[in-house]
């Protein structure tokens, strides 16, 4: 059985004292499903009278529908919400004409699934918190969505146990900044454990908190691989949003999603067998290495929306990752959108100094299970500048390189250096690689990498460039606008 170390353990009980001899904060706790350990916590450091106005555990599927009603699934954001109402509101209904002038109030519940016995399944959690920052407020909440890592149950409820505590010590305690929140959630079981693929806050104590920049520090924080926000640009859940598709995925930078993004996940639809049909097309950023603040991400997560586009926003630079990250989500097919400048990247040994496998593991890794890599075609005039690139020519084109500036490049028409044209040709062969057929000329003339510049500087060419969606909205919210 696993114990806690005695210093984690010595600190989440000093929370839950912390919070037992405050004698404003009282509370309902409820835990359903395989979680019963947060509120053991609290009776372990004493004083629990304090604190603990009522403590149920209902792990019978009949005996939680008949309190808090019948979800559609168990362990979900439905069911939490429906616990956090009840056990806040009976405990208001109940001791509010009492002691509310004096009392902070609080309902903690959380809805979990561990690994099963047989190993097969991922554990995770619904958790959260519904409280007052001082007497006589309205209410504040905070929800979280867990993937819990450790190989067996009673690691997995011991961890659920110290995210619980941190989470109440937290909301009631530290709220000086996302960040400071976010890390203390962990504090003691680590990322490595504990991944939080989900946070919203909602009400006047986290008012300074917003819910899209909060996702985006959970990536760069390392606290998740992966954030989803949905076709209105607000976080979704990824594993449940993501659950059993067959997905088409387009990578991009979107300063901002111009024509050619759009128009490559449009053409990779139509190229797919049955015209795509069942597919989830969306895009995916990732910002690992991106320097810009979390205000420009969400400037260009907002104009991704207008197209009615769902975002994975990752950590992920390197594209062997991707399918791996999907595969925990889903088993239908996975197929990537590239364009021939990602070739570079792909076929780039520097990229993957840290595989023993080097180019040929990476390649493994992106094309396990079926996985397709579908290219979109490029613009000889704009193939030539990509070849100029040294970098570029060092990894992929032959120095001598003779291109027509108005044909259309094909991924099959691509010539390549001798060092990789044979792995790029069998994996072409293969089907590995994919051409794409059907681009749009106009998209294809795109310059996407110099359209943030170009709106800066005034240049009007660049709404020919952009969705009209897209184009409405850089110019009311007056996007790099200096």
């Amino acid at each position: 059985m696993y114990e806690q170390t005695p210093d984690v353990g010595a600190a989440t009980e000093r929370k839950a004292l912390a919070i037992n001899l405050d004698r404003t904060a009282y509370g309902a706790f409820a835990e359903i499903g395989a979680g019963q350990e947060v509120v053991r916590h609290f009776f372990k450091a004493g004083g629990a009278s304090g604190t603990v106005a009522k403590s149920m555990s209902a792990y019978d599927m009949r005996v939680s529908d008949a309190i808090y009603g019948h979800p559609k699934r168990y362990v979900s954001r439905e069911r939490l919400e429906q616990m956090l109402q009840h056990e806040y509101q009976l405990l208001v209904d109940r001791l509010a004409a009492e002691r509310g002038a004096q009392t902070r109030f609080f309902a903690f519940a959380d809805t979990v699934a561990t690994t099963p016995h047989d190993g097969k399944g991922q554990g995770h959690s619904w958790i959260g918190l519904r409280f007052q920052e001082a007497p006589l407020t309205p209410p504040s909440e905070v929800l979280l969505h867990l993937r819990l890592w450790d190989k067996d149950a009673g690691r997995q409820q011991d961890a659920l146990g110290i995210v619980g505590v941190n989470l109440i010590h937290a909301a009631l305690n530290a709220r000086t900044g996302v960040d400071a929140f976010l890390t203390a959630l962990v504090d003691g079981v680590g990322a490595g454990r504990v991944e939080v693929e989900f946070v919203h806050f909602k009400g006047p104590a986290f008012g300074a908190f917003d819910n899209r920049a909060a996702a985006l520090r959970l990536v760069r924080l390392g606290l998740t691989d992966a954030v989803l926000f949905g076709p209105e640009g607000v976080p979704e859940v990824p594993s449940e949003y993501l659950y059993k598709r067959n997905l088409l995925v387009a990578r991009g930078t979107f300063r901002p999603v111009s024509l050619v993004n759009e128009d490559m996940l449009a053409c990779a639809l139509r190229n797919l067998p049955e015209a795509g049909q069942d597919v989830l097309p969306l895009f995916e950023m990732c910002i690992g290495s991106d320097p810009h603040p979390e205000s420009e991400l969400i400037d260009r997560i907002r104009l991704v929306a207008t197209l009615r586009r769902p975002l994975l926003v990752t950590r992920h630079r390197g594209w062997y990752r991707l399918p791996a990250y999907f595969r925990m989500h889903t088993a239908g097919r996975i197929t990537l959108v590239a364009g021939m400048n990602n070739l570079v990247d792909l076929f780039n040994p520097e990229h993957y100094t840290q595989l023993e496998g080097g180019v040929l593991e990476s390649f493994g890794r992106l094309f396990k299970d079926g996985v397709q890599v579908m290219v979109y075609p490029m613009r000889g005039d704009q193939l030539r500048r990509l070849v100029a690139d040294p970098v570029a020519c060092k990894v992929c084109f032959p120095e001598s390189y003779s291109i027509t500036e108005d044909a259309v490049i094909a991924a099959a028409d691509i010539q390549m250096r001798p060092t990789v044209a044979g792995l790029f040709q069998h994996l072409l062969n293969n089907g590995f690689f994919v051409p794409i057929a059907g681009a749009d000329p106009v998209a294809m003339a795109c310059q996407p990498r110099t359209l943030a510049n170009r709106i800066r500087t005034g240049d009007a060419g660049w709404e020919k460039e952009v969705p009209a969606p897209v184009a409405v909205a850089i110019k009311s919210l007056k996007l790099w606008a200096d």
